[in-house]
């Protein structure tokens, strides 16, 4: 179950997304693609409490959006230990890097309509 921390925390991401998640979730959002997507969107697994950044429920795809951040290491190691208790559940995750999605948006949505497909 959620608890009001992980919620607030979710609720002030909303305000707050990145430069790249506004671009990308203007192309989500509305079902443009088709299929409905939730951003900033909390799951919780036993005792672990996430907040992924855009999430399907009819395909089970999560959207990670990464800025420079998530080149370090612990970070990465973080990302990793994520993706794997999601995909224990079956979620497919893709993710972008901020400059994919600020320089190269039309091949972002090319690959998020395949996987949707």
């Amino acid at each position: 179950m959620l608890n009001t921390k992980a919620l607030d925390k979710a609720r002030g991401l909303r305000k707050k997304m990145t430069k790249s998640e506004k671009i990308l979730w203007e192309e989500l959002k509305t079902k443009k693609l088709g299929v409905k997507f939730r951003r900033q969107m909390p799951f919780v697994f036993e005792d672990y409490h996430f907040i992924v950044d855009f999430y399907c429920s009819e395909k089970k795809l999560i959207i990670e959006v990464d800025g420079e951040v998530h080149n370090d290491q612990e970070i990465k190691e973080y990302d990793e230990f994520r993706e794997e208790v999601f995909k224990q559940d079956n979620y497919r995750i893709i993710r972008f890097k901020n400059k994919e999605i600020i320089n190269n948006l039309e091949e972002v949505l090319i690959k998020i309509k395949n996987i949707i497909k």
